[in-house]
C-alpha cells in the first residue's frame, strides 16, 4: 500500500467513533497484525536481547519488579518476564489495548522458547516450566494478573509518567518500540518519573524503533523517508494511529541523559545502507543541523541508571 494512502487512511479513522474497532480490524487483515505469530516471535527476540543486555551491564529479570510503557495488544515481554521468575511486572497504556485472543496465541508461542527464557534469565528450566503450566490453567483469563499469580499488573488507561506508584516501587523501567511514538515533552515527563519510581541504582531500558514506520507498508520507501519533510507537513500526516516523533536517536539517548541518568549501553550505529540512502535526499531544514550519522541511525537500545543516593556528608 501506498504510504500516503496508508496515513490518510488512518488519518480518517482516528477521527471517527468507531475508528479504532475498524483499524484493529484492518491491522489484522491487510496490515502488521495479519502475521500475529511473526509478530509475537519477533517481541521474544527483543524481550531476550534485552534480557541478555540487562545482564551485561549487573541486572537481572529474575526477582526483579519492572515496569512496562506501553503495552500493546498482546503482553509478550510482562509474560516473558513472568516465566523468567519476575517478582512484579507493572505495564501501562494510554489505552486498554490488550486482545484475550492474541494473548492466547502470545501464552502458546511462548510454550516453544522456555529454554531461551530460561537461559536468558539464568533460572532453572523446571522452574520456567512450572510457571508456564500456571499460565496454561488460567489461559482462559481476561487479565494478565489473573494469568500470573498477580505478578503482572496491568494498568490501563494509565500513564506511565503517573501510574500511581510509589517512589522506588522498581528496579526496571522499559519499553520495545514505543518512544518513537510519544511526544517529545512527554519524553521528559517519563524520564523524570522513571527517576522518582527507580530505586537508586535502578535501570531504564529503551528499544526504540526511530525509522519511518510508514515504510514497512509501501516498499518503494525506505526508513529516512520521512526527514524530507518539514514539521509542518509532517503534521499532516501524524495520526491518533501512528504517530511519530521523528527524534534521532542521539537525541532519545541525549533527553535520558539530560534527564540525570548515567549511560550504560548506546548501540547507536548508522548502517552503510542508510548513508547511501540519505546522499539520494533533500532533507528538511530541521534536520540539516545533524551529522549524516546522526541521521541515519534507525534503530537504537540504551540503559542507563539512576545515581545511587548520596551519602549524608558526601
Amino acid at each position: 500500500m501506498h504510504w500516503r494512502i496508508k496515513g490518510l487512511l488512518q488519518k480518517t479513522l482516528g477521527v471517527l467513533p468507531w475508528g479504532e474497532p475498524l483499524h484493529y480490524r484492518l491491522q489484522r487483515r491487510f496490515g502488521g497484525m495479519r502475521d500475529p505469530r511473526r509478530e509475537i516471535l519477533l517481541k521474544i527476540d527483543d524481550w531476550e536481547l534485552m534480557a541478555k543486555q540487562l545482564h551485561a551491564v549487573g541486572a537481572d529479570i529474575r526477582d526483579a519488579r519492572l515496569m512496562e510503557v506501553g503495552s500493546g495488544w498482546y503482553p509478550a515481554l510482562p509474560l516473558a518476564c513472568y516465566l523468567g521468575s519476575a517478582a512484579r511486572v507493572y505495564t501501562c497504556d494510554l489505552n486498554r489495548l490488550l486482545k484475550p485472543d492474541l494473548m492466547r496465541l502470545c501464552i502458546g508461542i511462548l510454550g516453544e522458547v522456555l529454554p531461551r527464557i530460561a537461559t536468558a534469565c539464568q533460572v532453572p528450566l523446571a522452574d520456567v516450566q512450572s510457571r508456564y503450566r500456571l499460565l496454561l490453567a488460567a489461559a482462559n483469563a481476561t487479565d494478565p494478573p489473573e494469568l500470573s499469580e498477580d505478578v503482572i499488573q496491568y494498568r490501563a488507561p494509565a500513564d506511565a509518567a503517573d501510574p500511581g506508584l510509589e517512589d522506588g516501587a522498581v528496579d526496571i523501567v522499559f519499553s520495545n518500540s514505543v518512544l518513537e511514538h510519544v511526544p517529545p515533552d512527554a519524553i521528559d515527563r517519563l524520564h523524570r518519573a522513571s527517576l522518582r519510581l527507580l530505586r537508586p541504582g535502578g535501570l531504564i531500558f529503551h528499544s526504540v524503533n526511530c525509522g519511518d514506520h510508514y515504510a514497512y507498508a509501501d516498499p518503494k520507501i525506505h526508513q529516512l523517508n520521512y526527514l524530507q519533510f518539514t514539521d509542518r507537513q509532517w503534521a499532516f500526516w501524524n495520526n491518533r494511529f501512528l504517530y511519530q516523533n521523528r527524534l534521532r536517536a542521539h537525541q532519545l539517548v541525549g533527553a535520558a541523559r539530560d534527564a540525570g541518568f548515567e549511560m550504560l549501553l548506546d548501540t547507536s550505529h548508522a548502517r552503510p545502507q542508510r548513508l547511501e540512502q540519505l546522499r539520494a535526499m533533500t532533507l528538511a531544514a530541521e534536520f540539516r543541523q545533524f551529522t549524516p550519522e546522526q541521521l541515519c541511525i534507525t534503530t537504537v537500545d540504551f540503559i542507563g541508571r539512576k545515581p545511587l543516593a548520596r551519602r549524608v556528608g558526601s
